[in-house]
């Protein structure tokens, strides 16, 4: 099984408030990581956003994130999945955020393990796995 990061912990990372080497060496040594194509747009989407002191910097961690990790795709498969995802969080009367459904969706279609800060949201998804990543989060 690989591990799938997502932008919050990323985020976190770039901020100094959680340790993804760490995190990476100990909780996935022999595993493959990826992001998603959805992170990256956020991630990006961040950079843009930045005041122009931050952009500099933002946008260095963030290139190299990109350049460094592989990008997972949102394909027809991850479509599928989004939309079975979608229908089910519906019925059930849980709704999580659009991106998140995204990121969710393509962590199930490849069967990874998500890493997130965001458990509140990704824990209503059902069959997907959250990597444990409190120990890692710095105050």
């Amino acid at each position: 099984m690989g591990l799938m990061l997502d932008t919050s912990v990323l985020i976190s990372s770039e901020r100094g408030r959680f340790n993804l080497e760490d995190f990476i060496e100990k909780e996935a040594p022999m595993e493959d990581v990826f992001i998603s194509s959805i992170s990256a747009s956020e991630l990006l989407h961040g950079v843009h956003r930045a005041v122009l002191a931050a952009r500099s910097k933002r946008e260095m961690f963030v290139e190299a994130v990109l350049r460094e990790t592989p990008i997972l795709p949102f394909d027809l498969p991850c479509a599928r999945r989004h939309a079975e995802l979608w229908a089910a969080l519906e019925a059930s009367g849980k709704r999580i955020g659009a991106h998140d459904m995204l990121i969710a969706a393509t962590g199930l279609r490849f069967g990874l393990r998500l890493a997130t800060l965001n458990e509140k949201e990704f824990s209503s998804v059902e069959g997907l796995t959250l990597a444990n990543v409190h120990p890692y989060i710095q105050s």
